[in-house]
């Protein structure tokens, strides 16, 4: 056996796998399962190991079997007594009316629960061993996440990533890799996130083990390491069971049960019942040693250890091996595991490989934050090994003076609010990730997003719809705020020492990594039934929005007509079903548009307003100086031409605020300029500019849609702008709006904003037959461009933003029962599956209804998945027609 060199791994912390006595053989071997018979469990200890915590979700494409996966796993962990169902809308996790009336996921649904489940003893078995050592002794803690399918709910998917430390991919056994399954891969990818390979379907007629494993090879660019092959009746009967390549044995299911009954067999049993089974286990543990000694120099020396035979190396060092590469950073070996969920076989030993292979928050990479321009870790912060450069008093140049950060003994918890639903029961729930310290109830939490703070009054522990109060959550726990009056999802909630309202410097600046949220693509006007029912209808938008950012709610000032954006038609639809069913609000939504922007052809000059009026049931008086113009092509996010500035970027476009009369503390530079009144603070003066740029960029000039790619320069200068206690917070965002609108009024004398269209990444999967048809539909009439044509096989997959090449020809895949010829992958597979995979850019206006076209064409068998790729320019024959369009002429 020859191994190419390794890699060596030396994190000691990398080697802490669970016990082998917490997976032992006897466990699984004896005809009675050792999963039957649980009576119900308790929640677990108030305190918990955090080793033995597992942050999980489960991501897949929609309708692959995430859901049905994880009522299964309830059931077996204890938590329900009979399994959910998806289409009778039984489902624990699926609870929203919507989602039982449509059979989908729509909001990521977060449960916790015990594996194995604690306190539980199993039945006795067939030998009269009663099992009567309780389990609880190894038994992990799981907060578990089932997430949407839906490409118009990836925020939601990207929201629940961002908390979570380990995932599980479920794929279609029949449908195989699909284009979501690869775009929620490359978003775990993103956060880093370790994750395992769950074929499901495997019952199901044309499903494909051995073509779908090596589909993961060559569309999520890694290396599946088969650590269970299907067990079909006969070789290409019914799918049965799983064999376990780690510990040598098959499992097989009482086909129709419940998954409790399962009886074992031995290598030495197969080879006396099931020879060719057998044989193809040996093939399997051969490839997986073989794998796993290309990435770990450990196990080369354990397989060395075990006279360098496959089938002599021990599960516990597989496992740790398995471990080892998986968490490695940028670790391209994935671990693959074989089941049919909807028929109760696989789920038990995926749960197995959950706990023993998914990292611990523990194990995880220290959280990225930012203290204003100060950016490191959190336990850097908390260690003192954090520096801030702090502005000298005499100068508006940055300082030389560089002081370390002292936060260890102020910081008590530190965490983030990655979710907000308004429960009819309980009213508004926070869903928080604990990522430093505790979380104690009746706790004082500073949000640094808003500046403000609340009480922690209750906290939660959530079992999908259901809740449990506790006392305090730890580091690596997810839990509940109820009650919480302003925390939106992504801000970062922090509890300190003392008994102030903020906390000291700089913990007020504190922020967690951010969740981005998408811009949005499609709009429609919502209106009250009457104008007694405007106000609580924007009372229920404004709660609409904490619970889905994604969501953007703006109003047009001249005309009062409130319009709703998201990111499709389905997401706008769920949200009007939210709006009016469940939070009860008057009101009725137009029809759904695509949503355009405006851009500049000209730059403005500088313009200024002096507003002088009542704001907020205020008078005020201030004034602002803009210019506005078109961001450059090049644009790469610096200025260099701007010195000491307030930036921002939102939505495309570029907001700066400029304070020439005064340092970065808000002092004035020059005695014989005046500073801010006492009652103005500088950040909150630019707060208010910046509110007022974005009220104006929220319309353009010239077609009212928003204003996109624009650089808007806001001045403040004290001794022209501020009037002494006249001027307000309100009268400078009003200033502000007033200054903008004006200049990109003078910018479109010469000629109106150009059009963008937001233009979407497309994957379509099709069959070889129907791909003419469908390269011709896209790039002839439909205006796209396709930007690569590939089969399963040959495309580049895109795995923790690392372009990667996988050889599938190298890639181990047992036979496939329709299959013929050797298992062991060489070249005869490569050309196995015949679908196609075609990428290409396409305007989101072509795009609308083409599921239907597809399926047309491709006589029901063609998918596609899309997303935003950018917002572009409409030019020559299609400006026209969209102009005429808008205008009613078409």
């Amino acid at each position: 056996m020859k191994f190419p060199h390794g890699r060596l791994l030396t994190n000691s912390t990398l080697i802490n796998f669970v016990r082998p006595q917490s997976f032992s053989r006897r466990q699984i071997t004896r005809p009675n399962s050792p999963w039957q018979g649980y009576a119900a469990v308790s929640t677990g200890p108030e305190t918990r190991i955090l080793s033995r915590t597992r942050n999980i979700g489960i991501i897949a494409h929609i309708d692959a079997g995430k859901t049905t996966t994880t009522e299964r796993m309830l059931y077996y962990s204890g938590h329900t007594r009979r399994i959910g169902d998806v289409d009778e809308g039984s489902t624990v996790t699926d609870f929203l009316p919507a989602e039982r009336a449509r059979g989908i996921t729509i909001q990521s649904a977060a449960i916790t629960f015990e594996w194995p489940p604690t306190n539980a003893v199993p039945n006795a078995s067939a030998d009269g061993d009663t099992g009567s050592q309780p389990r609880s002794r190894y038994s992990h803690t799981l907060n578990l996440i089932d997430t949407p399918g839906h490409a118009d709910f990836t925020f939601e998917v990207r929201r629940s990533l961002r908390i979570l430390d380990g995932a599980v991919c479920i794929l279609d056994g029949v449908a195989g890799v699909e284009a979501q399954t690869e775009q929620v891969w490359a978003q775990a990818g993103e956060w880093q996130i370790p994750r395992i390979a769950y074929i499901n379907k495997l019952d199901r007629d044309g499903a494909a083990f051995g073509r779908t494993v090596r589909e993961i090879g060559s569309r999520l660019g890694g290396w599946p390491a088969v650590c269970q092959i299907p067990w079909f009746e006969g070789g290409k009967g019914r799918f049965t069971g799983v064999v376990d390549v780690i510990s040598l044995e098959g499992l097989l299911y009482d086909y129709g049960g419940d998954g409790k009954q399962i009886q074992r067999f031995g290598l030495s049993n197969l080879d006396e019942q099931h020879p060719d089974l057998a044989q193809e286990l040996r093939r399997a543990r051969t490839a997986l040693i073989e794998l796993l000694s290309e990435h770990d120099d450990q196990l080369v020396e354990a397989f060395f250890e075990a006279e360098a035979d496959h089938l002599k190396v021990a599960p516990a060092q597989i496992w740790a091996s398995l471990r080892r590469c998986l968490l490695a950073p940028h670790s391209n070996v994935i671990p693959v595991f074989a089941g049919a969920s909807f028929r109760n076989i696989g789920v038990q030993p995926l749960l197995d490989a959950v706990n023993k292979l998914l990292p611990s928050p523990e194990e995880r990479p220290d959280p990225e934050i930012s203290l204003g321009s100060t950016s490191g870790g959190l336990s850097q912060l908390i260690k003192g090994d954090l520096s801030i450069t702090r502005e000298s008093a005499k100068s508006k140049k940055k300082a030389s003076e560089i002081s370390p950060i002292v936060a260890g003994k102020t910081l008590q918890g530190c965490a983030l609010a990655f979710k907000v639903v308004n429960d009819p029961r309980k009213g508004m729930l926070v869903y928080i990730r604990v990522y430093s310290g505790t979380i104690e109830r009746n706790a004082l939490l500073f949000n640094t997003n808003l500046q403000n703070s609340e009480r922690a009054t209750t906290l939660l522990r959530m079992y999908a719809n259901d809740s449990v109060p506790v006392s305090s959550l730890q580091a690596g726990e997810i839990g509940v705020i109820a009650g919480s009056k302003f925390a939106r999802t992504g801000d970062t909630l922090i509890s300190f020492v003392g008994n102030r309202a903020t906390p000291p410097e700089p913990l007020q600046k504190l922020q967690l990594r951010p969740i981005k949220v998408p811009p949005p693509v499609f709009f429609a006007a919502i209106e009250p039934n009457s104008l007694r029912e405007e106000k609580d209808m924007h009372d229920k938008l404004g709660l609409l929005l904490r619970e889905d950012p994604s969501l953007h709610v703006s109003q047009d000032e001249d005309t009062g007509q409130t319009q709703i954006s998201g990111m499709g038609e389905l997401h706008l639809e769920i949200a009007q079903d939210r709006l009016v069913n469940d939070l009860k609000a008057k009101a009725r939504m137009g029809k759904i548009a695509i949503g355009y922007r405006e851009t500049l052809s000209d730059p403005s000059s500088a313009i200024t307003k002096i507003f002088d009026g009542e704001r907020a049931a205020t008078k005020g008086k201030a004034g602002c100086t803009a210019t506005v113009a078109a961001l450059q092509p090049e644009h790469d996010g610096t200025f260099s031409d701007v010195e000491d500035a307030f930036i921002r970027e939102h939505d495309g476009n570029v907001v700066i605020i400029e304070t020439p009369t005064l340092d970065q503390r808000g002092r004035p530079l020059d005695s014989d300029t005046p500073g801010l009144p006492p009652h103005l603070q500088l950040p909150e003066v630019q707060s208010a500019y910046l509110n007022g740029a974005l009220a104006a960029l929220s319309r353009g000039p010239s077609w009212s849609y928003p204003i996109r790619n624009t650089k808007v320069i806001l001045t403040l200068r004290t001794d022209e702008h501020v009037f002494g206690s006249d001027t307000t917070y309100p009268s400078l965002t009003a200033a502000a709006r007033l200054a903008t609108v004006a200049a990109f009024k003078d910018a479109t004398k010469g000629s109106p904003c150009s059009l963008m269209e937001p233009v979407m990444n497309v994957d379509i999967n099709v069959d070889e037959e129907s791909l003419g048809n469908i390269i011709s539909d896209i790039s002839s009439g439909r205006g796209g461009h396709i930007v690569s044509l590939g089969d399963h096989e040959e495309e580049e997959a895109h795995a923790d933003n690392v372009a990667r090449k996988v050889d599938v020809s190298k890639i181990y895949a047992p036979k496939d029962p329709f299959e013929s010829g050797s298992s062991l992958s060489g070249e005869d597979h490569s050309r196995a599956n015949f679908q196609r995979t075609v990428k290409a850019k396409v305007p989101l206006k072509e795009m609308v209804g083409y599921l239907k076209h597809l399926r047309s064409m491709t006589g029901g068998r063609g998918t596609f998945v899309m997303s935003v790729d950018r917002f572009e320019k409409v030019t020559g024959p299609r400006e026209k027609a969209l102009i005429a369009e808008l205008r009613g002429d078409a």
